[in-house]
């Protein structure tokens, strides 16, 4: 392997966003769907470039500036393709997806199979820089931040195999110290951990990328609390809200679901608090006061409520304790709009699916 003669030629991300389920992220991404399909049998022109620029300055106020690199981060992605002629097969389907969720698997997909840095909205390009560190991540088990980073000046079209091993990627790290690339290209580094971050089935632990179902043999039970930290005090402020609604309702701190006074209770979060944004996180309405017992079995995935506050059992759970709990039932006047969402998500992405990592 060849080193890179120019070291200015790095993956170079445009990142106008960073929360690809923002109402911003979607509408413009509809917007530039909506332009195309309009418009698909012209070919493209600056003026035509334009013309998308203006529309959706129109609809969402954003700066000319900002919406060009927005359009550039949507085709470097792969969501749309170079000269405003097509999109990705799977663009509409994340526009139309439900869930987070849904939009989190479909976002892998898509950046996995057809985003290339190398891409901009008059230049065609298909050479696919994150399946080529997805590759690399499949050969070396886990990357390191120091190795990612190296990976940003690896001229991918030299590289046959589709991915570099560990002594090629101990190469590239020496050459990326030795020009200080990270201290030059720390805003290139951080979109690109933004991106992989919000990626399926990968998880950054301890400063590493690992596959999440790997990461969950290595670290077992600490998983959780080493993807992210929680803030003590705001958690703190998160457990006295659901106290205080306990004891608004029943005049006492009590299990919600048993109505015992239980000495420790947990301020169970329904949608998990490592897949919360910080609003989530923290959300009174994210959380329902537990026995140790029953928190464990939903925060596992063994049960769940239903929008009555009804339990729903898993097929895993033993008879004798479906028995011992079957007549309990999270009491209705904890339930509110809010928290049905939250419920709805536990039903759809926890239950009957956590327990298998456990």
């Amino acid at each position: 392997m060849s080193a890179p003669q120019n070291y200015e030629d790095y993956w170079s991300l445009t990142n106008a966003f960073t929360d690809y389920n923002g109402d911003k992220f979607l509408s413009t991404l509809k917007i530039c769907v909506d332009f195309i399909d309009e418009y698909k049998n012209e070919e493209y022109s600056p003026e035509k470039y334009t013309r998308l620029q203006l529309r959706i300055q129109h609809a969402l106020g954003i700066e000319l500036i900002s919406i060009r690199k927005a359009i550039n981060q949507l085709v470097k992605m792969g969501f749309i393709n170079s000269f405003l002629l097509s999109y990705n097969s799977d663009t509409l389907e994340y526009l139309s997806a439900k869930t987070n969720k849904k939009r989190e698997s479909l976002l892998s997909k898509i950046v996995y199979s057809y985003s290339s840095f190398n891409r901009s909205i008059n230049n065609e390009s298909n050479l696919h820089q994150m399946n080529f560190l997805i590759k690399t991540l499949i050969e070396n088990g886990k990357l390191s931040r120091s190795e990612i980073i190296a990976l940003m000046l690896v001229d991918i079209e030299k590289v046959e195999k589709g991915y570099l091993d560990k002594d090629e990627l101990k190469r590239y790290d020496f050459m990326a110290n030795k020009i200080g690339f990270v201290e030059r290209k720390y805003n290139q580094v951080a979109y690109l951990y933004n991106s992989l971050n919000k990626l399926d089935d990968i998880v950054f632990v301890r400063e590493e990328l690992y596959f999440e179902e790997d990461a969950k043999r290595i670290f077992g039970d600490e998983l959780k609390e080493e993807r992210k930290a929680r803030d003590p005090y705001l958690h703190r402020l998160y457990k006295n809200q659901l106290q205080e609604e306990s004891i608004y309702h029943f005049e006492d701190t009590k299990c919600m679901v048993e109505k015992l006074a239980y000495p420790v209770l947990i301020a169970s979060h329904i949608k998990p608090f490592f897949r919360c944004d910080e609003n989530e996180a923290y959300d009174a309405n994210n959380g329902i006061l537990l026995s140790k017992n029953i928190d464990s079995l939903f925060d596992l995935g063994y049960i769940t409520f239903s929008d009555t506050g009804k339990i729903i059992f898993s097929s895993q759970l033993k008879q004798e304790v479906k028995d011992f709990i079957e007549n309990y039932s999270l009491d209705n006047r904890f339930i509110n709009a809010k928290r049905l969402e939250y419920l709805e998500y536990h039903r759809n992405e926890i239950f009957e699916k956590r327990y298998k990592y456990a």
